[in-house]
């Protein structure tokens, strides 16, 4: 069983022929509303590969919060834990270039309402699976992990948008996800390596698992005393939005079914890239048959070996 407690947003996604430079005004090709949040899109993307998957979290009492929560309803995600706030729905307003690239602007609403109490310790044992980002508040997060991690739950946490983490919730996590730029901020805030092979091999190290999502170039992982290097298969990019988040609920449905590191991993990549070949993130996210369809070419062509603790960069 996997809980997620996360953001539910309402994407409002413009295609644009390039992204807008500071201070200009473009025109729009298109215009949607979309299902979204980092929350919902790994809940979503983990349901979709098989797993039993509850949400947690909060939306508003307005016309957005249905349309934001249509795609796990229509999934069969448990939302018995997702409140209904006297707060607007969370929103991102995304740009998405000719090329497939984007940019994001959250903002919170009813997600900065979400509260840790929403999901009960019998919830958090050893049979659980708790997916957490942080695009809720951070103390609720942590709390929840902290729970968790006494109640014998594996926690992972997709550590996106980048922020420092307190001490507490980094001891309280068994897997770490980010990306480049993430490790960095993490990296630095922790006087560790930031490079993305030596944070993760260091992060290893310490205990806890570590996987750095490079876009295009795929993923490397630091886990089980190993450091994979995984490559993206070639796809038709159309839009990259939610393809970090179908990795992460991806490999957490992989991880939770019992599956070892290369098989999640292989699993993780193919969702992401499959996610990238088509508009919008929710959308977007493959079934169980096409990801380990596409996994299995993934895995040929992993490479793998001892971990070992590079120099900073």
């Amino acid at each position: 069983m996997i809980v997620v407690f996360g953001s539910v947003n309402l994407d409002l996604v413009a295609r644009v022929a390039r992204l807008p430079r500071p201070g200009e005004t473009i025109a729009g090709e298109s215009f949607a509303t979309l299902p979204g949040g980092k929350g919902a899109n790994q809940a979503l993307a983990a349901r979709r590969a098989g797993a039993e998957v509850a949400m947690a979290g909060a939306v508003g009492i307005d016309s957005f919060a249905d349309d934001a929560l249509s795609g796990l309803v229509a999934a069969g995600v448990d939302l018995g834990w997702v409140r209904r706030v006297g707060v607007p729905t969370g929103v991102a307003l995304i740009h998405v270039d000719a090329a497939g690239q984007n940019a994001i602007t959250v903002v919170p609403g009813a997600n900065a309402e979400a509260k840790a109490d929403t999901v009960p310790d019998a919830a958090l044992g050893p049979n659980t699976t708790l997916l957490l980002q942080l695009e809720v508040p951070m103390a609720a997060g942590c709390d929840v992990a902290v729970r968790a991690k006494r109640g014998g739950a594996r926690v992972i946490l997709n550590a996106a948008p980048a922020a420092e983490l307190s001490m507490e919730f980094l001891d309280a996590v068994d897997v770490l996800i980010v990306n480049a730029l993430e490790a960095g901020t993490l990296g630095a805030a922790l006087a560790m390596p930031n490079a993305p092979e030596a944070f993760a091999a260091a992060m290893c190290k310490r205990g806890v698992p570590t996987i750095v999502t490079l876009g295009a170039r795929g993923v490397l992982a630091a886990a089980d005393r190993t450091l994979f290097r995984i490559e993206a298969p070639a796809v038709e990019v159309v839009d990259t939005t939610g393809a970090g988040d179908a990795f992460a609920g991806v490999l957490a449905a992989a991880l939770d079914r019992g599956t070892d590191w290369p098989t999640a991993l292989a699993e993780g990549v193919a969702a992401g890239s499959l996610a990238c070949t088509a508009p919008g993130a929710q959308r977007a996210l493959p079934e169980a048959a096409a990801i380990r369809s596409l996994a299995a070419s993934v895995a040929s062509k992993m490479r793998s070996g001892p971990l070992a603790l590079t120099p900073s960069s």
